[in-house]
């Protein structure tokens, strides 16, 4: 059976891109490639091994993302003030944070994109307005009150 993947809209106009740009870069490689095979001996040749395994990780990335994407489930919006797969969350515990729970595939903590399988995207689904919700870190365990949903 084949893995269904949740993103959302945004996620997949930006795996588009990515994917128009991989596929641009591979003429780039093929060059690198050439280039490399009239420098001579390949045994000893860091150019060429540079290049091909360069060519590898973008045609496994490109690979990855078609797979992605063809079998991708776009994330509907829903109302209803719970927390939900693409719901944008504040949360508050003293200071300000906000999270869009997305799945796995878009999941960047740092830009505040959390996955829906994360400790805190678990603890978060089905929550609304006012919940608390505690998450057990490395520090110790944390309790936000959820501020806002969207």
């Amino acid at each position: 059976m084949k893995k269904t993947y949740q993103i959302t809209a945004a996620g997949r106009d930006d795996l588009t891109k990515e994917l128009a740009e991989l596929k641009n870069r591979r003429g780039e490689i093929a060059d690198r490639i050439a280039e490399a095979r009239d420098y001579g001996d390949l045994s000893e040749n860091a150019e060429y091994d540079s290049a091909r395994e360069e060519q590898g990780v973008v045609e496994t990335r490109i690979a990855e993302i078609e797979d992605i994407l063809m079998n991708a489930e776009e994330i509907k919006a829903k109302s209803g003030g719970k927390v939900h797969l693409g719901s944008h969350v504040v949360l508050e515990n003293g200071t300000k944070k906000e999270y869009t729970i997305v799945g796995p595939v878009e999941a960047d903590p740092m830009n505040g994109k959390i996955s829906d399988e994360s400790p805190l995207g678990v603890a978060l689904l089905g929550k609304s307005v006012g919940d608390k919700v505690t998450i057990k870190t490395p520090k110790g365990d944390v309790t936000y009150t959820i501020g806002a949903v969207a």
